[in-house]
């Protein structure tokens, strides 16, 4: 897909993206502190099986589980593959499981480092990652769950090759503040400026909490606002397990306000399923 047939889809409506892959996985039985991406290799049934059920939901976009599939993210571990392989096939999963019928986004995020890293290191490890979500056949980027406008723009600048369009979402607090400083209106027109063709949120609360924040950055923005929320606030049990609070009719309801304050990009996060995705299908289409 191109920058501009991207233009020329969102002028046709909303775009509605799927739901969490991590929280679903450990549901399925994922352990918690494994890397997604390897587990995901080995259990290439459980990730399609969820992919599927995201489209059948309503899911007009799936994300590839490439979250942190680059060299700085898989740092320390034994990995079967080199990384443009390793990403290659993940991505192959995730073609398979849209079968035609969703668009696929190669999934990129935050590394956790930024303040830790130089800007060269940083950006040749998103080139390499990047390169490699391009020639495994990916339609578009997700740059997902960024902590800063900083972190977007090495990696809008680390894109610039590949001729996709780029999505940029970051988490926030309730009120628009970003966790290392700023606020979200103010690195969303940073990221339009730098070349971003989608900004918005994931993550985060949940919908409830963020219809002020959309509708701030719509009046920044030119580009189409991504809204990606989380099922709710966890509460995190005895076993240190987080349960989400908002079931799928509720979520559904939810993003129609989102939907009404300028999000065009809608889907979920954290604690979101298939059927919260159906749901929210429901209302907004």
């Amino acid at each position: 897909m191109t920058k501009e047939q991207f233009r020329a889809r969102m002028s046709e409506g909303p775009l509605i993206l799927d739901g969490a892959t991590g929280s679903n996985l450990i549901a399925a039985g994922m352990p918690r502190g494994v890397s997604t991406e390897l587990w995901a290799l080995e259990h290439p049934e459980v990730l399609i099986g969820l992919q599927r059920a995201y489209v059948d939901a309503g899911a007009q976009v799936i994300y590839a589980p490439t979250f942190q599939a680059n060299r700085i993210g898989l740092e320390g571990r034994t990995l079967p593959r080199p990384i443009p392989a390793l990403t290659g096939e993940l991505v192959r999963l995730s073609r398979e499981a849209a079968g035609g019928r969703a668009l696929v986004a190669g999934d990129v995020s935050s590394t956790g480092r930024f303040a830790l890293l130089e800007y060269d290191e940083l950006y040749d490890a998103y080139v390499e990652q990047l390169t490699a979500l391009k020639e495994a056949g990916v339609d578009l980027i997700a740059a997902e769950t960024l902590l800063s406008g900083e972190e977007g723009a090495v990696i809008l600048d680390a894109a610039a090759g590949t001729g996709l369009p780029v999505l940029c979402s970051l988490t926030v607090e309730a009120d628009g503040g970003l966790l290392l400083g700023g606020n979200i209106y103010d690195a969303c027109a940073g990221l339009e400026g730098l070349g971003a063709d989608a900004v918005g949120i994931n993550c985060s609360c949940g919908p409830d909490q963020l219809q002020a924040v959309v509708a701030g950055i719509r009046r920044r923005v030119g580009v189409p606002v991504i809204a990606k929320p989380n099922a709710g606030l966890p509460v995190i049990t005895e076993a240190g397990e987080a349960v989400y609070s908002m079931g799928p009719e509720a979520f559904g309801r939810a993003m129609v306000s989102l939907r009404d304050a300028g999000a065009a990009l809608l889907g979920g996060c954290c604690g979101t399923t298939p059927a919260h995705i159906r749901a929210m299908t429901g209302v907004l289409t």
